[in-house]
């Protein structure tokens, strides 16, 4: 019964410097794994780069990896890109980017409920009770089929997954709502080593059945750090990413040895974040 199904909307958050044929391999990957499980219907995903303020090497504008991650994708028809965090002036946790396209849907599903509630009657008349247009009577404790909101699902490869044990990257109270309430789903090569960290982790095996674990078969090694390089070496990177990326890269001559020395010494966003904090935010050990 396809009602029964949870809906699942797919986020990724990162840097999509620039964004390349893996990135867009792992929503297609999560999505076959989440159907094949009959329990889930991915409604859509969503690419969220990651704005300036988060200072990693080698970042480039934001203005420019969101334009690429919107041509990546100009040709899916569930995938798109959202520029909301890449906006913001600070550096933003993922669990609140989560956070607020969880709010978006639940305020998009009320006005839809609201929409389907209210006949819409022409002002200023009263609308007159036609017969046999009553609500039909409740018999007591039936209660209404509720559909529920869809859960937005933390996509990411099994990198991000193993972050989590980096000190002062993720605060430990982060990554428990992030698999508590929300969920991941984490693309990893077939034989890596993910199903241990999740063991070695308490959070993590508490909630290891909010953790999908995607084995990627057909192997896609493509990195954006890889493509960077080939680029300062005047390499081509057809077929690695999406030929109008290679364009525009071309097009805007974005990366060079130039480019990758950006914030070259500065710490990374939330290193800084929390290491300068007074409560020291345990990683997983």
């Amino acid at each position: 019964d396809p009602d029964r199904k949870t809906e699942v909307v797919l986020l990724a958050c990162g840097s999509f410097n620039p964004i390349t044929n893996m990135h867009l391999r792992l929503f297609e990957l999560a999505k076959d794994y989440l159907h094949e499980t009959g329990k889930y219907k991915v409604i859509k995903g969503i690419i969220s780069p990651v704005g300036d303020a988060y200072k990693k090497k080698g970042l480039i504008s934001a203005n420019h990896r969101v334009t690429m991650a919107k041509l990546a994708t100009k040709n899916s028809d569930w995938v798109e890109v959202d520029d909301w965090e890449s906006c913001q002036s600070e550096w933003l946790e993922t669990l609140k980017v989560l956070r607020y396209h969880h709010q978006k849907l639940l305020s998009a599903d009320v006005t839809n409920s609201l929409q389907d509630a209210v006949p819409v009657t022409k002002l200023g008349r009263k609308r007159k009770q036609e017969p046999n247009r009553h609500e039909p009577i409740k018999k007591k404790n039936q209660s209404p089929v509720v559909k529920s909101v869809p859960q937005v699902k933390l996509l990411c490869g099994s990198d991000v997954l193993e972050s989590f044990g980096i000190p002062n990257l993720w605060k430990l109270e982060d990554i428990t709502e992030i698999v508590e309430k929300h969920g991941l789903v984490c693309i990893s090569r077939a034989g890596s080593n993910v199903q241990k960290f999740i063991y070695e982790s308490d959070i993590l095996w508490r909630h290891k059945n909010n953790i999908h674990l995607v084995e990627e078969w057909i192997t896609n090694d493509i990195s954006s750090t890889k493509i960077r390089r080939a680029l300062r070496r005047g390499q081509s990177i057809r077929y690695l990413v999406p030929d109008d990326v290679g364009a525009y890269i071309e097009k805007h001559r974005l990366y060079s040895p130039e480019s990758e020395d950006r914030n070259a010494g500065v710490v990374l966003a939330p290193l800084e974040k929390y290491a300068s904090g007074s409560k020291d935010p345990q990683a997983l050990n």
